[in-house]
């Protein structure tokens, strides 16, 4: 199947599946599943793209299996993350609520809806890389697939440490600043930042594989200017006030760096 084909067809396949989760968010009164399902629909697209693309078997298995590693492990840690909360939504969740009250639940399906797209677009280093009929692995790949390791083992290594402290009752309403907490506002962000940075290296020597390097740009733009750092932080200043204006004086927003003084 080509390229633009299966993209079309992957793009089906994610706004059918943020539907369904849209239906279910309705059904259990929780938005916050949106992000579960945004980070699992990445691996059925992942393995759609590799059981139909027309590149070399070992590349497009390589490429399905990081996709997926790294996306049942993310679903899998928000899940958990969600349930311990549920009935109540995340807060970013309970604000969207009240400024979207007037029209709630067409802003949030078109919402979902939102996250299908942006997931199909940034799906397109896997389609790429799937479609590359060259029958070896090249070096670009392999700084890929290191890279990719690098970066899950770093965002997996950030999600434990957050999740450590906010188990502790003594830590309520304080603001984590151990282990790699200390060196970023978000280092979970930037280690997730660094497996799209992965993904495209792994697919810049396929056909077209320059497009691959508007994803880790999209991811970024996304993180610093839309639903990942500002929707975090206001959330974290409502719950947090002063401790976390002093975090954010002292400690680099993304790149994990020396706290200033």
């Amino acid at each position: 199947m080509s390229g633009p084909a299966l993209l079309g067809l992957g793009g089906g396949l994610a706004a059918l599946v943020l539907a369904a989760v849209f239906l279910l968010s309705l059904r259990i009164r929780n938005f916050s599943v949106v992000d579960v399902a945004w980070s699992a629909v990445f691996t059925p697209l992942a393995v759609l793209y590799a059981s139909f693309g027309v590149g070399g078997t070992t590349r497009r298995a390589l490429i399905a299996a990081m996709v997926t590693l790294w996306s049942l492990r993310l679903a899998a840690h928000l899940y958990l993350r969600i349930a311990a909360l549920h009935p109540e939504e995340e807060g970013r969740y309970v604000q969207l609520r009240r400024d979207w009250a007037s029209n709630l639940n067409p802003r949030f399906f078109w919402f979902f809806q939102a996250q299908g797209l942006l997931a199909t677009l940034l799906s397109v280093p896997f389609l790429l890389a799937c479609v590359d009929s060259r029958p070896a692995l090249g070096p670009f790949e392999l700084a890929g697939t290191a890279l990719f390791a690098i970066a899950l083992c770093g965002e997996s290594i950030a999600d434990r440490q957050l999740a450590a402290w906010k188990a502790d009752p003594a830590n309520r309403g304080r603001t984590c600043r151990s282990g790699l907490w200390r060196y970023s506002r978000h280092p979970n962000y930037f280690f997730e930042w660094l497996v799209w940075v992965a993904f495209a290296v792994f697919a810049w020597p396929s056909p077209w594989g320059a497009l691959a390097i508007a994803c880790p740009l999209l991811m970024l733009f996304f993180l610093f200017r839309v639903t990942g750092i500002p929707m975090t932080e206001e959330q974290a200043l409502r719950s947090r006030g002063e401790d976390y204006r002093e975090y954010q004086r002292t400690t680099s927003a993304f790149v994990p760096w020396l706290p200033r003084a």
